[in-house]
């Protein structure tokens, strides 16, 4: 029987996510690692968060930055080894701090030792590890062409539904699940919290697989391997493993439905306690940032409320607006002229929804996207295919305006820490481009600037953690249709707080709700010192009322 009350612990939390290559370098090589993490926990627990999620810190060839993974049990040696990994989980618990790792089981490395091994024919024990066929059928990668890519060695094709170096495992191969649970085990006993589980609802391919129909733009076949025929057998088998450990599961569900949802966190096919849905993300995108259209509130609003009023007394929410996949959120939604104002209106907007905050790096400073001059200048596999593939009769300055946009490259800049040398991140040239404004967005001018966006974000989250109404009250929007305003109240018992944002670069005057009008609330939150009775550009308030 699953002990859902002993793992409800994460519901009260938020989360920090760490991106190690570009958090802070510890060893002066140029590179962020975990000597770094070490010395910078002090300042991720001042934040107000309660965990921290790692992205990818395994031996990787780096083809899609840590996501192609050739060693499960072992750390990249350019972030450090399991001693050092050892010593930063201790002094986060020490904290007070818990820390999940990133499970990424859709795919592996191509110099993985299984793929070596299953590369050299058909007679050997990791022969079926991966998806192997004569022929390919028409899916296309969502990184890298066609989804099929030939090997000389073996003599057949190996499907990769994202870059070439990142060849799908094959769950159906009950060796293969095995493996995953050994992993999650090695991880769990050594005092791992729980895992984000990466792509998850892609690992269960439909038996045949058959052709795919061409419904989205690179995406040819997704309706055969997302949510697939045994998704939710395989993964109650890893449900079992964390139901061995006090741990949590977060899943990554692209495409993800709240339909579909909900057979993942409710019911009897409960196999993930919360997931990340991508919904919310496509309020200036369709289905990821390669296809931008002008950033559309009232899609925004649509998108949070849907998985706000689904999930309500049934599962819980995942809330982010940034992480290492996406372009900065200010430079999307926000405004980087009004770069204060936009930046903490966004924290309030959804940290005060129902769910578990999470807080990438540099996000909390207000990091924006970095525009590079060339494509050449840009690493991320995603990015260079984008510009290469897509809007070809565009000219090549349009094209490199929508990278700007668009690049996971942008999230991936090295963190701002002080206005010195290379921002403080390393005391050498770093492995990246740092943003040119890092002299004014930094860790430590925001540290002295009681109005920073930095103090505004440890403002609410302090806030949300101190009321049960933000925590477990339900949720309610007013004025959907409003293109500038987004406001919504969190009610439990005779307390509500209403949270009310302004997304326009003008002042406006919001309309009260009926229910509040004529009550007085008292203001707890606002990212300006004084209020008028209209709202200034990007302004945030939070009232709370006696019901």
């Amino acid at each position: 029987m699953e002990q859902t009350s002993k793992r409800d612990w994460y519901k009260e939390m938020s989360f920090y996510q760490i991106w190690v290559r570009s958090f802070a370098d510890g060893n002066g090589d140029g590179i962020g690692d975990l000597y770094g993490v070490y010395d910078k926990l002090e300042y991720v627990k001042s934040l107000g968060v309660d965990g921290i999620w790692f992205s990818p810190i395994y031996p990787s060839p780096n083809a899609d930055f840590g996501y192609d993974i050739s060693d499960y049990k072992d750390i990249h040696p350019d972030f450090g080894d399991l001693d050092q990994f050892k010593k930063v989980l201790k002094k986060a618990h020490e904290l007070g701090l818990k820390v999940i790792m990133d499970l990424v089981v859709n795919h592996t490395s191509d110099e993985h030792p299984w793929f070596i091994e299953s590369r050299k024919g058909k007679d050997n024990p990791y022969s079926d590890y991966y998806i192997w066929r004569d022929k390919p059928n028409n899916w296309d990668s969502l990184f890298e062409g066609k989804a099929w890519e030939y090997d000389e060695q073996r003599g057949q094709y190996y499907l990769h539904i994202f870059a070439k170096k990142q060849p799908d495992l094959n769950m159906d191969n009950p060796k293969v699940r095995e493996e995953v649970k050994d992993i999650m085990r090695f991880w769990l006993d050594m005092g791992v919290d729980g895992f984000r589980e990466d792509v998850i609802n892609f690992i269960s391919k439909r038996e045949g697989l058959p052709n795919g129909l061409p419904i989205l733009p690179a995406a040819k076949g997704m309706s055969h391997y997302k949510d697939g025929p045994h998704i939710h057998e395989y993964l109650s088998e890893f449900r079992k493993v964390c139901e061995e450990y006090d741990c949590f599961q977060l899943g990554e569900g692209p495409m993800t439905t709240v339909k579909s949802a909900m057979n993942y966190l409710t019911g009897p096919t409960k196999s993930l306690d919360m997931m990340f849905s991508f919904d919310h993300m496509m309020a200036d995108c369709f289905m990821t940032e390669y296809m931008h259209r002008p950033f559309s509130l009232v899609k925004l609003k649509k998108a949070l409320t849907k998985w706000q009023k689904a999930l309500e007394g049934k599962g819980w929410n995942a809330l982010y607006m940034e992480n290492h996949d996406h372009p900065r959120i200010i430079s999307r939604y926000g405004s980087e002229h009004l770069w204060r104002e936009s930046g903490t209106m966004l924290a309030a907007c959804y940290i005060f929804l129902q769910g578990t905050p999470f807080v990438y790096q540099g996000q909390e400073i207000g990091m924006t996207n970095i525009r590079l001059m060339s494509i050449d200048q840009y690493v991320d596999v995603s990015s260079i295919t984008n510009y290469h593939t897509y809007h070809l009769k565009e000219d090549p300055e349009r094209r490199l305006h929508r990278i700007h946009l668009s690049s996971r490259d942008s999230a991936r800049t090295p963190m701002q820490w002080n206005p010195g040398a290379n921002a403080g991140f390393s005391n050498v040239k770093p492995w990246f481009y740092v943003n040119p404004n890092y002299k004014r967005v930094n860790v430590e001018s925001e540290e002295k600037d009681p109005a920073s966006i930095l103090n505004f974000y440890r403002k609410c989250l302090s806030l949300r953690k101190s009321s049960k109404t933000l925590l477990y009250g339900t949720y309610n929007e007013f004025y959907p249709k409003n293109p500038n305003i987004y406001m919504y109240e969190r009610c439990l018992d005779d307390e509500a707080y209403l949270v009310i944002c302004s997304f326009s670069r003008l002042p406006v005057k919001p309309k009260k709700p009926e229910k509040f009008r004529g009550k007085r609330g008292e203001l707890v939150l606002c990212n300006y010192e004084q209020t008028h009775k209209l709202f200034r550009p990007f302004e945030t308030r939070v009232y709370r009322y006696k019901l």
